[in-house]
């Protein structure tokens, strides 16, 4: 478990000075009025989609998958808005790593923190489902402001950047857990801890079933799921956190908890956290990390859909 990490002289080295230059850059932007961030965002991430062109096709491709009835001209649209949120992405890594706690609440208005009262004073563990929405790192700082937790990462190739964002992280947040940490996330349930944990995305092959998510058939899906709720009987706790229109700030919105979940098997069990992901994208769509290459892993001898 990782815990406040302390600095080392060895991030002052110069093959870090391209990264310094760029966190000093991302600090000054954010510290502008939020308005002003908000155009920037969205106006940066329309011109990124100029030149991400392999991840837009991947994004085109993810929303003909999920969603075939949607015309082209709405794709493009969604999209487009997609990479505005990309933009804007950056923004909030920055505004959740470097905002006081006072500027980050007077932007969000949370609903659903009594939920994860009760489930606390019943001393539960609650398995927190955070999907990888683009505001994905300002969802983790607000949640923590008001119910500190421990968040699942897979540590960043880059020193600097990895010793940035842990600390950013636990600015509102306890800890800090390897996402192959099974036992650590086990344990820290079964302690009646919050455990972040996104089930959303395809981690490859092993550890994986393959359920439908919205009109995609076989849909490889961890068994993560399945295995945390089984071993540790928390509470799974969905929760959204979601950019207002025209810069009109934010929402985190809580859902009901399950306590029940389907256990048989761990397909029934990821078939089942899948509808609990789409209803949760559906709430907020243009903003979901449609540029990640959803459903890479095929079953044996199943031609690639990308």
């Amino acid at each position: 478990m990782t815990h406040l990490p302390r600095f080392s002289l060895s991030l002052l080295h110069p093959r870090f000075w391209l990264t310094w230059l760029g966190i000093g850059a991302l600090y000054l932007v954010v510290l502008l009025p939020y308005p002003v961030i908000y155009r920037l965002g969205c106006g940066i991430g329309r011109l990124a989609m100029r030149f991400m062109k392999r991840r837009a096709r991947i994004a085109y491709r993810n929303l003909e998958l999920c969603f075939p009835e949607m015309s082209d001209n709405e794709r493009h649209q969604m999209v487009v808005k997609n990479f505005e949120s990309v933009g804007m992405g950056v923004m909030e890594t920055g505004m959740a790593w470097f905002w006081p706690t006072w500027r980050i609440e007077r932007w969000f208005d949370v609903s659903g923190t009594g939920i994860v009262r009760a489930l606390q004073e019943q001393k539960k563990g609650i398995l927190l489902i955070g999907l990888h929405f683009l505001t994905l790192e300002l969802g983790a700082r607000i949640f923590g402001i008001h119910n500190p937790g421990i968040g699942v990462y897979r540590p960043n190739d880059n020193p600097l950047l990895d010793w940035l964002q842990t600390w950013g992280r636990l600015r509102s947040n306890k800890a800090m857990l390897d996402r192959k940490d099974l036992k650590g996330m086990v344990r820290a349930l079964k302690h009646g801890e919050i455990i972040w944990y996104a089930p959303d995305h395809d981690y490859g092959p092993r550890s994986s079933v393959f359920v439908p998510l919205f009109a995609v058939e076989q849909a490889a899906t961890t068994t993560g799921t399945w295995m945390l709720a089984r071993m540790s009987q928390a509470a799974i706790v969905p929760f959204v956190p979601r950019r207002k229109p025209d810069g009109k700030g934010y929402e985190m919105i809580i859902l009901e908890p399950e306590s029940a979940p389907p256990l048989d098997s761990a397909e029934s069990t990821a078939l089942w956290m899948n509808k609990i992901v789409e209803k949760c994208i559906l709430m907020a769509p243009e903003q979901y990390m449609w540029l990640h290459r959803r459903f890479k892993t095929r079953p044996e001898g199943v031609p690639s859909r990308y």
